[in-house]
Formats: C-alpha cells, structure tokens, sequence
C-alpha cells in the first residue's frame, strides 16, 4: 500500500515537472510565488513579436497566439482587477501587434504599461494602448516607416497598402496617446537621427516630452499607480451599482433599504 502511494506521488510530481517545463517553452514563464490573493496579473513582450511567420529557433518571440488567449482569460477571471505589462520589445508583426495593442486597449480592467529596454516598432502602440504608461530612464523607444523584408511586388497597389497599414499604426498611437499626429510622423520620417535611416530613436525622458508615454519611471510608481486605478475603477462600480439600485427605487445611495 505505501509502495503504490510512493508511486502516485512520483507520478504526481512528474506531471507537475512536465507542466512547469511546457509552460517555460510555451509562454517563456512559470508560475511563481505569489501574494496570497493577488489581484494584479503580470503580462511580458519581450524580443520580437512573432505573428504569422514562424521565426527561427534562435530569436527570442512573444508569440501572440499565445497572449490573445492570456488577455481573454484575464478578463474573465473575478480575481484579477489589473494588469502589468512589461514590454522589452525590437518590434515584430505588424498585424500581431496592432491585434495585441487593440486587445489590451479595449479590457475593462486597469492596464498599466512599463518600457523596459526597449519598445521599438510595433512596441510604440502596445505600450500606448495601456490606461497608463512608464518608461524607465534608459529605455529607448524607435519610431520609423513600416518595412518589409523579402520579395516584394513594384506596383503602385503595394504601395497603397503599405500607407494604409502605417496609417492604422499612426491613428492607433494618435488615439491611445497626446502626441498630435503631425509630430508623430515627423518623428516617424525624420531623417539623420538614425545612421542611415529614416526615423527616431526617443530615449526615456524624450518620449514623455513627445507625449507618447505618459511617464518616466519604474516598477514601484507603475504599481502604485495601477493600484490607484484599481480602487477607482472598484469606487466607480460602487457607486455605478448603488446609483442602478436606487433607480429601482429598493436602496437609497448608501446602500440601505428605503
């Protein structure tokens, strides 16, 4: 009897093994500890964000077939009143990251958004498309034209969807941030600011100053400031249900029976 217990419980921790190692390969993490009862989900993009084309083993991908469903479940979940977004990111799909940026944009929970490195590219509209954005001192962010890699077709048809599909990147972080849309793309086609490029290299401060991010700072004011939106969002439900009560005339405004 205690040989075939034995035996269960090596089962068991092999299957809690395999499980960790799945979740390191398939999302680049596992689970942590934990505060007992935390309400603050902590969401990486990290490296470069991998859409419809399979990148090579070798690069490190936010794969975001992978986080769509992390979003959705986060927004299902009752415990989980915010979420933490830690971007290091060179940028990736276009596509994919304008379907991330849209998704954290529109949950109903408090986001709060940290660039740490980087937030290149398609980073820019993932971090705007938080209710609150940080940038830590160092990080940079890169704002250039949209670019293609591999065979691409010299007619005018081409051309016309690639100023489209800048055009929703453009309008995104227009609608998402304080930047007006002229200064976004003087900044997207400046010239001489990268070696041999088109585009700008914002590094910390300069992105606040250019109003795409909200403010500089770390993990300590990203934390306060996603608590402080989580008791107002919570105040505002409150107050949004007592004031539905009332109108059905059961409950004055502090709750109690009229």
């Amino acid at each position: 009897m205690k040989q075939t217990e034995n035996e269960k419980k090596t089962a068991d921790e092999e299957v809690s093994t395999s499980s960790i190692v799945e979740k390191i390969k398939e999302l680049g993490q596992a689970n942590v500890p934990e505060a007992p009862d935390s309400n603050i989900h902590v969401l990486t993009i990290i490296g470069q964000v991998e859409g419809h084309m399979q990148l090579p083993p070798q690069n490190k991908t936010t794969k975001y077939e992978h986080v769509l469903p992390q979003l959705i479940a986060i927004e299902q979940n009752p415990k989980i009143e915010g979420v933490i977004i830690l971007l290091n990111t060179v940028g990736g799909d276009v596509e994919a990251g304008l379907a991330l940026a849209e998704m954290i944009a529109s949950m109903s929970k408090p986001t709060v958004s940290i660039v740490l490195g980087g937030g290149h590219s398609i980073g820019v509209p993932i971090a705007c498309a938080a209710t609150h954005s940080f940038i830590a001192p160092t990080a940079t962010m890169t704002i250039h034209p949209i670019r293609l890699t591999g065979l691409v077709i010299g007619v005018p048809q081409t051309f016309e969807y690639l100023d489209k599909m800048q055009d929703r990147v453009i309008q995104f972080v227009v609608n998402h941030s304080n930047i007006d849309e002229q200064s976004f793309k003087e900044l997207m086609f400046a010239r001489g600011n990268l070696t041999r490029d088109i585009g700008t290299n914002l590094v910390g401060e300069e992105a606040v100053t250019y109003k795409i991010i909200d403010q500089v700072g770390g993990l300590k004011d990203a934390m306060n400031t996603l608590t402080a939106l989580i008791e107002n969002s919570n105040l505002n439900g409150n107050r949004n249900g007592n004031t539905n009560e009332n109108e059905d005339g059961n409950t004055t405004d502090n709750g109690k029976e009229g």
